[in-house]
């Protein structure tokens, strides 16, 4: 692992990295994997330091070609990643009805409030019509709603209103977020 000691040794002394600022030329691939489930390996190995991935997520950027990096002041390093980044696993409900706040606290320990910014979205796949809910956490990178925060939020859809097309969907910060059709 000695390549992970590498990132970590140019992060630390970062509090709040400045990914915007850093545009590292330079890429090298140390095989680091975010699976579906949101565990992070390295070479094939789950890597068990919480406080490493914590960091390691802090510096995690989706680039302009579709791929997500760790962004360090002098390299980048490829991340293959199976699903989404980070999972949303728990959800704190402020408010009721169009007045509603909806946080979402991620695996590493993220706090997103659902709006304009960090909405909330449904994908369905083509081939086996699975429904995927997601937020965005932050640039484009997003957390797949684990199935208890996804349970949870199915019982809270209402409609908006007006609602000719009956869609049912979520208020939070002011926003509606679709989740489809009333049957």
């Amino acid at each position: 692992m000695a390549h992970i000691e590498q990132v970590f040794g140019e992060l630390r002394g970062f509090k709040i990295p400045p990914l915007a600022q850093w545009h590292p030329r330079q890429t090298l691939d140390i095989d680091l994997r975010i699976a579906a489930d949101g565990r992070w390996y390295h070479q094939g190995s789950v890597i068990g330091r919480h406080r490493l991935v914590k960091l390691f997520g802090s510096v995690l950027r989706l680039e302009q070609d579709g791929r997500h990096y760790l962004i360090t002041p002098h390299l980048k390093y490829p991340v293959t990643v199976d699903d989404a980044p980070f999972q949303a696993v728990e959800v704190n409900r402020q408010g009721n009805g169009k007045a509603q706040n909806l946080l979402f606290r991620t695996n590493l320990d993220e706090v997103v409030l659902a709006d304009a910014t960090h909405p909330l979205n449904i994908t369905t796949d083509p081939e086996t019509e699975q429904v995927s809910p997601y937020i965005e956490v932050r640039d484009g990178l997003q957390a797949k709603l684990s199935r208890p925060v996804y349970y949870e939020l199915a019982q809270l859809l209402q409609p908006p209103t007006p609602n000719p097309q009956k869609i049912l969907g979520l208020y939070s910060a002011g926003q509606f977020f679709p989740f489809g059709h009333a049957q």
